[in-house]
């Protein structure tokens, strides 16, 4: 039997070849953040009226139809992800003034497939507990032409994250999100309206790792025009019904921190825009509402291009005391 031995040089040159494939990975390796691009829509600086609890379902769905590179240019086609989310949330506005405003907050408990960590295309998980949504504070104001709202939202690394798994089904870090908009009516009745709500997140470090998603910069918001619907005897409302066009924008404000050996890697930073519509129906006899949102990406630079679609089951409950005569 013969035995090869590498000689110094073809030891070097295995070693040099490997950290370059290495450092080529993640030199356009982007980490996703946890805000949910897709989430918010019309009205999306409104805060939902006082005295409330809802209760609803999310479905979230996002089919990736390309990878794009540091230059926007397709590098993997067809990439065969689509990512699911579903779950059940409760959000509660109050009466309780702070600073003219009336206090709310969120919870969300979700459950989430094929879990997108960054621009890998291995991404594969069945259904499972996924990261905890909160909102534990949310200020709103109502005025004649214009809403206001602000928030303070964390993303609790509740679900299943292992560094380098490809079956993760949470994003292994915590994510603190402050966010802040505006709906503008553009008449007294307030039917015809645009809306933009901003988040700004910072995330921590991923579990048992010194690797960092960098700070995230989102807009959500439309342009729509709201129809009060009449009963058949034209007595009475029965239902509202909004519609028109929505957008998202995203980028990294600041780079991604990975650590090779004793360097660490600040990757290109990724961003991505999308236009759709949305049309959602609240029933005032039963209280509910259902609304789908579709958005189709473009200008995608470092991470996957595609489509979202986003449907919401909701039932409304009032909390406020009824008068008796």
């Amino acid at each position: 039997m013969k035995i090869e031995y590498s000689t110094p040089k073809q030891t070097i040159r295995l070693i040099t070849t490997t950290l370059f494939l290495f450092l080529s990975f993640f030199s356009n390796a982007q980490l996703k953040g946890g805000h949910i691009l897709g989430a918010m829509g019309l009205q999306s600086g409104t805060q939902t009226p006082a005295n409330t609890l809802s209760v609803y379902v999310p479905g979230y769905l996002y089919d990736a139809g390309s990878l794009r590179d540091e230059n926007g240019d397709k590098s993997i086609g067809n990439p065969d992800i689509t990512m699911f989310i579903t779950g059940v949330g409760a959000s509660y506005v109050s009466d309780f003034k702070i600073l003219g405003a009336n206090y709310g907050a969120t919870i969300l408990l979700a459950f989430a497939s094929n879990t997108i960590q960054g621009n890998s295309i291995d991404a594969k998980n069945s259904l499972a507990f996924t990261d905890m949504f909160i909102q534990p504070i949310q200020l709103g104001w109502h005025n004649k032409r214009a809403d206001f709202v602000v928030g303070y939202s964390l993303y609790l690394p509740t679900g299943k994250f292992t560094a380098g798994a490809s079956d993760n089904a949470g994003l292994g870090m915590f994510m603190n999100e402050f966010s802040a908009g505006t709906t503008v009516f553009f008449n007294d009745k307030k039917t015809f309206h645009f809306s933009v709500l901003a988040a700004y997140e910072i995330n921590s470090k991923k579990k048992d790792t010194d690797i960092k998603t960098g700070d995230i910069l989102s807009f959500e918001g439309g342009l729509g025009k709201t129809f009060y619907l009449k009963n058949a005897e034209k007595t009475g409302l029965k239902g509202i019904l909004n519609a028109g066009v929505i957008y998202y924008l995203q980028g990294k404000v600041s780079n991604d921190k990975i650590p090779v050996g004793n360097f660490v890697l600040e990757p290109t930073k990724d961003r991505i825009a999308g236009i759709g519509a949305e049309v959602n129906y609240f029933h005032i006899g039963s209280k509910t509402s259902a609304g789908l949102r579709w958005v189709s990406e473009f200008e995608a630079v470092n991470r996957f291009q595609g489509n979202t679609f986003f449907l919401t089951l909701a039932h409304v409950f009032s909390l406020a005391k009824e008068i008796k005569d």
